[in-house]
C-alpha cells in the first residue's frame, strides 16, 4: 500500500444513524508550499489509492463525504470522481477552493457526474455564496456561537432549501441545539463523550457493569470464566458465533467454551465475552460499539507490528476506551469500579506506557492527527492497513453480533 493516511469520521443523521463518513486523505509528507508537481504527484497518490482500496471498504454502504487538503481538491476531482460511485460522494469545497476561478465550473460539473456538493465552513462569507446556490449541503460549524448566531447563518439557508450539517457538535447538549435549531446532519465527538445528567446512572448500565467487573477481574481462572458464560445461553451462543466465524473459523470448529478457553486462553475469552457485554448495552447509538471494536483491533495490530506481547492487552484497552460514553459515566469512575490492572488503567486514564502509547496512537488516527501518529516512527501504509483491516473486523463483528 501507499503512504497515504486514509482516515474516517462519523456524520450521524437526527436519529443518531450514521448516513456517511467524512474521509480524511493525506500523502505522507506533503507540504503546502509544495511544488506544483509535487502537489500533482500527490493527488495521483490519493486517487490511485482510493480506487485500490475503493469506496465500499471504507464506508460500507454509506455517503463518502471527501475532505481533501484544499493544495490538492482542483488537481484531483476531474479524475477522481468518474473513478468512483458518483452517487454515494459528497465532494466538499471550503472557502480557499472557492477562491480559484475554476470552481463554479467545478462544481457545477460535478452536479452534472451525479455527484453531491457540500461547502464546507460557511458563515455567511459572500465569497462562498455561488457554491451555496449550486451545494446540496452546507456545513456550519456550531463551535463559539451561541444560538442566536447559528439562527442567523442558517435562516437564509434554510429558505434556499440546502441540507445543513453541523459541525464541532462537541456535547449531547450541542446535538440537542442543533437539532432544534433544523440542522439535518451532526458531526463531532460528542457521541464519545459521557452523557451525563444529574449525576444519574441508567439502570440498563448496571447488570453489564458487573458483568466487566467478574470478566476484569484478574483473580478470575479458568473454572470461573467457563461458570460465568455457562449461566447465560444468549452469552454462550455470541462467543462461540464470534470465535467460529471471525477469529477462529478457518482453522476448527470450536464447539464449547471449555474448548475455545483451551484454544484461546482466558484473557483473550475475557476479551471477546466484554465485547459481547459492551454491544448489549441498549439506548446508545451502533456507532459507539462500532467505534470500540475498531480502537480494539486497530491497538491490537499496531502493538503486532511494534513487536508487543501480550496483544490481548492492546486489545482490551481499546475496547474499553469507550465505557465512559457507554455508560455515561467518567473514566476515572469506570476505572475505579472495575479491576483492572495497573497498566490498563493508565493507559485509559493518561494514554501513557506502553498501551496508552498505543491507544493513542489509534485515537490520534481517529482525529486525522497525522502528527500525532508519526511520532509512534510506524510507516505511515502500515497504520493505514491496520485502520482500514480494523473497518472490515468491526463491520464483520457487528454482523455477527446482529445475527
Amino acid at each position: 500500500m501507499r503512504d497515504v493516511y486514509i482516515g474516517r469520521q462519523p456524520i450521524y443523521d437526527r436519529g443518531l444513524e450514521v448516513c456517511g463518513y467524512e474521509l480524511f486523505l493525506q500523502p505522507a509528507g506533503v507540504r503546502a508550499n509544495g511544488s506544483f508537481e509535487s502537489k500533482r504527484a500527490a493527488a495521483q497518490l490519493v486517487l490511485d489509492t482510493l480506487v485500490e482500496i475503493g469506496l465500499e471498504a471504507i464506508v460500507g454502504d454509506k455517503l463518502a463525504f471527501l475532505n481533501l487538503p484544499s493544495e490538492l481538491v482542483l488537481f484531483l476531482l476531474e479524475d477522481l470522481a468518474p473513478a468512483l460511485p458518483q452517487e454515494r460522494l459528497v465532494i466538499q469545497l471550503d472557502e480557499q477552493v472557492a477562491a480559484d476561478h475554476s470552481a463554479l465550473e467545478l462544481a457545477r460539473n460535478l452536479t452534472l457526474q451525479g455527484c453531491m456538493v457540500a461547502v464546507d465552513g460557511f458563515a455567511g462569507q459572500p465569497a462562498l455564496l455561488p457554491l451555496v446556490e449550486r451545494a446540496d449541503i452546507v456545513r456550519v460549524d456550531m463551535r463559539g456561537r451561541d444560538t442566536g448566531a447559528l439562527r442567523e447563518i442558517i435562516t437564509p439557508l434554510q429558505r434556499h432549501g440546502v441540507r445543513l450539517l453541523a459541525g464541532g457538535v462537541e456535547t449531547y447538549q450541542d446535538f440537542a441545539r442543533c437539532r432544534d435549531l433544523g440542522f439535518d446532519y451532526f458531526q463531532g465527538p460528542f457521541l464519545y463523550q459521557p452523557d451525563i445528567v444529574s449525576g444519574r446512572r441508567s439502570p440498563a448500565s448496571r447488570t453489564p457493569l458487573l458483568l466487566l467487573t467478574r470478566l476484569q477481574d484478574p483473580e478470575a481462572d479458568f473454572a470461573e470464566l467457563e461458570a460465568l458464560v455457562a449461566q447465560d445461553v444468549g452469552l454462550t451462543y455470541k462467543l462461540l458465533r464470534l470465535v467460529n466465524s471471525v477469529w477462529y473459523g478457518r482453522r476448527a470448529r470450536v464447539d464449547s467454551v471449555r474448548q475455545a478457553l483451551l484454544l484461546l486462553g482466558t484473557r483473550l475469552v475475557s476479551a471477546w465475552l466484554s465485547l459481547i457485554v459492551m454491544a448489549g448495552v441498549t439506548g446508545k447509538p451502533h456507532e459507539l460499539m462500532t467505534t470500540a471494536i475498531i480502537r480494539a483491533r486497530m491497538c491490537e495490530l499496531l502493538a503486532g507490528a511494534m513487536g508487543r506481547l501480550n496483544r490481548e492487552s492492546y486489545f482490551l484497552v481499546g475496547l474499553l476506551s469507550v465505557l465512559d460514553a457507554l455508560l455515561d459515566l467518567p473514566m476515572p469512575k469506570v476505572v475505579e469500579m472495575l479491576p483492572l490492572s495497573e497498566d490498563v488503567a493508565r493507559a485509559l486514564l493518561e494514554h501513557e506506557g506502553e498501551l496508552g502509547e498505543v491507544l493513542a496512537c489509534v485515537l490520534a488516527y481517529e482525529q486525522a492527527n497525522w502528527d500525532g501518529v508519526d511520532r509512534t516512527g510506524l510507516r505511515p501504509s502500515l497504520v493505514t492497513e491496520a485502520f482500514l483491516d480494523s473497518v472490515g473486523f468491526a463491520r464483520d463483528v457487528r454482523a455477527v453480533l446482529r445475527a
